[in-house]
């Protein structure tokens, strides 16, 4: 019976359920996409978006910064920009690119990819379901602003006028060795409480507009598709940043205090926070930078969902053959 038994054992295929990894690493998870694709067309989106639009970036930090004991005076952005312009020159405007490159892409590798997985295990049937999208969204920016964070900070010291840094690496020395590695993620949680609403605002009324403007046309070619991305993305990220303006004062604020003369705090308290800026400037310091940022997040957001939707397609496209 035995020797009946064994080559009967050995002729059944074992279950494909006993190697779940090879079915996850060799079949499509959501879009017809794998895993690694949404990754790689989140890294290319992010990067290309955070470098093109850099200089507004560089705008709003110093506004912001200048908040704090680095000035009491308002700063327009023609100001700031004069000022960069005339002490910097144009390279000024670029402080700190380095910084932004080495941690937006792995960033927006984990955040769209976790968004996409996200999506897929809320939406259940709905794929238009507005608070499925806000949701993953949330999820997608607390997983990223934990990788982003760190080079976030790194940037934005190297950003203000007179930095004491050379670069990157010396940034980053500098700051283990005077503040210790929990300077890094002081903001995290105000980037987080932040960054949470910002995103689902952006992400539920991205979908929606997409979706609104599909329905306009819905027989679009692929060109015209990147203008209905652009579209959809330039008023979600508008809208977005204006409303969280205040809580990006105050991560500005804890990233880059003690730094040219601005704020040290005692703790990382929002609340904290909030009362020294309006004590020192009133609620308008709250607002600091709110142009530099909404003209640079509504760009941003278009460039970004445009270049991550044409890579999902180019994706797709290959899959498909």
């Amino acid at each position: 019976m035995a020797t009946d038994a064994s080559p009967q054992l050995r002729s059944v295929p074992p279950p494909s359920d006993f190697h779940p990894e090879i079915s996850l690493s060799q079949s499509p998870t959501h879009d017809g996409l794998h895993f690694w694709q949404f990754m790689i067309a989140g890294s290319i989106a992010g990067t290309l978006e955070h470098m093109a639009m850099f200089p507004l970036d560089t705008l709003k930090t110093r506004m912001q910064a200048l908040g704090a004991s680095c000035s009491v005076q308002p700063v327009s952005v023609r100001q700031a920009l004069g000022s960069i312009l005339k002490l910097e020159g144009p390279p000024g405007l670029y402080r700190g690119i380095a910084a932004m490159g080495l941690g937006a892409g792995p960033a927006h590798a984990v955040y769209f990819s976790v968004y996409e997985l996200s999506k897929q295990v809320l939406s259940r049937g709905d794929p238009n379901n507005s608070m499925v999208h806000a949701a993953s969204g949330v999820v997608a920016t607390v997983t990223s602003d934990a990788v982003f964070t760190p080079m976030d900070m790194v940037k934005q010291r190297l950003q203000l006028k007179n930095s004491p840094y050379k670069g990157v690496a010396e940034c980053v020395r500098m700051v283990v060795m005077e503040e210790g590695i929990g300077a890094f993620y002081a903001s995290y949680r105000t980037t987080v409480i932040m960054n949470a609403p910002f995103t689902a605002v952006h992400f539920a009324t991205y979908e929606a507009a997409k979706r609104e403007l599909m329905e306009v046309s819905p027989d679009t070619a692929n060109d015209e598709r990147l203008v209905i991305h652009a579209t959809a993305g330039a008023g979600a990220g508008a809208l977005a940043a204006a409303l969280t303006t205040p809580l990006d004062v105050v991560k500005t604020q804890l990233q880059c205090q003690g730094v040219c003369g601005c704020d040290k705090f005692s703790s990382s308290s929002i609340g904290n926070v909030i009362e020294t800026i309006v004590k020192k400037d009133g609620c308008r310091g709250l607002m600091r930078g709110w142009i530099p940022r909404t003209l640079f997040h509504a760009p941003a957001a278009a460039i970004c969902w445009s270049i991550y939707e044409a890579s999902k397609s180019f994706f797709q496209q290959l899959n498909s053959r």
